[in-house]
């Protein structure tokens, strides 16, 4: 495997499947069992996993609710896909931690940076709910901030798309897309990889980000095999 410890980021929406709002048992499974397909072979591996399936801070925002309301709901949906995805990995059989920005003490651990590590080397998918504990930041910024933390040699975005496009290639049938590309060009190019404050975030730590199609199966074991497909993002 080329690497060794990932971070994989999903988006809530990925949960969906093919319903309008929710959770999806069968995309779930299929997430698991690809998860366990890595970890059986020593990949250490460690999630976050986005809330907008169940609520969307922003989006409450607009519709006029306070936003340090609204964000504080959405980090809670990201516990309960936290949870949901707990219980499909162990139905196949995969160990599991849940650990949590907010303290939710009956529910899941709280982050502890050491603990987490101490999970990971132990062959334990660690998933990190809450986001980071703060309104006003997203998931995508969670996601790198614990793979800093856990010194991860890569994020993962799992997405419905195969990579980065020079524009949205479900709209535009003419979009191009990247294999490679660099930080200072994704910026210069204003594509649209993760929000501002993540992706500086994952510039300044020489981070890589692979962003592939999660939803094809095999593809996960592909990225961590080192195989080029998705685009990877780095210096």
């Amino acid at each position: 495997m080329k690497y060794k410890r990932i971070l994989l980021k999903l988006s809530g929406e990925a949960l969906m499947g093919s319903r309008q709002y929710g959770i999806d048992p069968e995309r779930l499974s299929e997430y698991a069992k690809d998860i366990k397909e890595i970890t059986d072979l020593g990949v250490e591996v460690a999630i976050v996993i986005g809330g907008g399936n169940i609520f969307r801070g922003v989006a409450g925002a607009m519709a006029g609710m306070d936003r340090v309301q609204g964000d504080h709901m959405g980090m809670l949906a990201t516990v309960i896909n936290g949870l949901a995805l707990q219980n499909a990995l162990e139905d196949a059989d995969v160990k599991t931690r849940l650990q949590t920005a907010i303290k939710i003490n009956e529910v899941a651990e709280p982050f502890i940076r050491r603990k987490a590590m101490s999970h990971l080397i132990k062959g334990r998918v660690v998933i990190f709910g809450g986001g980071t504990g703060n309104p006003y930041f997203t998931t995508d910024s969670a996601a790198v901030l614990r793979a800093i933390e856990i010194e991860a040699d890569v994020i993962l975005k799992g997405t419905r798309v195969d990579g980065i496009y020079t524009a949205d290639p479900e709209k535009d049938m003419n979009a191009i897309k990247f294999d490679h590309i660099t930080f200072e060009d994704v910026l210069k190019k204003g594509l649209k990889v993760m929000d501002t404050t993540a992706f500086t975030l994952s510039q300044e730590n020489k981070l890589p980000i692979i962003v592939f199609d999660m939803n094809k199966k095999g593809n996960l074991l592909k990225v961590v095999s080192g195989e080029n497909i998705g685009t990877k993002v780095n210096i």
